[in-house]
């Protein structure tokens, strides 16, 4: 039997989420394309406490229903963030689909979760019984396995404030505009007085899930841009060594070889 609850309170939510037949529901135009005519949903675009963007000194808050396009018009949205909702589908897509979706499809290719993951945010997952912070790159677990339970559901996502202005972001796609991704890639890096402070890469839609090694990137960080430069070959080599391409619509080589080249392009342009 099909039923649909609209909840109107996070409360109201956790207490219908008990329900594991009920399927989280805020924009749907992930869910749309699988025409399950004996659904059972849990709306949840009332929820204000999912649908509001607050910002702290140090951090950004994210309702998980709020949509692409409310991101993009935000005026404390990092503009790396911003650059990849613009490039997300067609405007109806953005007006409806939501961060909440995007992170909880699970797949390699979303593109604000590629985002989030190099800005190494933090998810607060929510049921009836509590709540908890669960750090972003521990929330996928494979192709589209996640580590949510069946009675949570993603409330809002928190990102960093600061080291987010030097930033590089590239989408490949089949087109210029409504493409899926066959690869992208998201990097940032703060300099300060010629070291590098911080350094964080991610590939999207090249293996089972994004790719986020910061036990990589982490040989560059702490060292001078000239230290960078002789460790460019060490660095590029351990990045190639750990990049294993799954085979999809494309090919693994051409994976790989892309891969490669936008992080050379990435290290080349902030002067490394």
């Amino acid at each position: 039997m099909t039923t649909s609850i609209f909840a109107t309170s996070l409360h109201e939510a956790l207490k219908a989420r008990k329900n594991p037949e009920l399927i989280p529901y805020i924009g749907g135009t992930d869910l749309m394309v699988e025409s399950r005519t004996d659904a059972s949903y849990l709306f949840l675009n009332k929820v204000p406490e999912m649908r509001n963007i607050v910002t702290k000194e140090d951090s950004l808050h994210i309702g998980a229903g709020v949509t692409f396009t409310e991101i993009i018009h935000h005026k404390d949205t990092p503009s790396i963030l911003k650059e990849a909702c613009k490039q997300i589908a067609a405007p109806a897509i953005r007006n409806k689909g939501s961060v909440g979706g995007n992170i909880g499809n699970g797949s390699a290719k979303a593109d604000s979760a590629l985002i989030f993951m190099v800005l190494d945010a933090t998810l607060r997952l929510a049921s009836a019984k509590g709540k908890r912070l669960l750090p972003i790159k521990d929330f996928y677990l494979g192709r589209k396995k996640i580590d949510l339970k069946p009675d949570e559901l993603i409330v809002e996502v928190i990102i960093p404030r600061k080291g987010l202005d030097n930033f590089y972001y590239q989408k490949v796609g089949a087109r210029d505009a409504l493409a899926i991704s066959r690869l992208s890639f998201a990097g940032i890096i703060e300099i300060e007085e010629g070291v590098i402070k911080h350094l964080a890469t991610a590939f999207g839609a090249v293996a089972d899930v994004i790719i986020r090694l910061d036990e990589v990137d982490k040989m560059l960080i702490g060292k001078t841009i000239t230290q960078g430069k002789e460790l460019k070959e060490d660095y590029l080599k351990a990045m190639n060594e750990r990049i294993v391409p799954i085979r999809g619509r494309v090919s693994i080589e051409y994976r790989k070889d892309v891969a490669m080249n936008l992080l050379k392009d990435f290290l080349t342009s902030k002067g490394i």
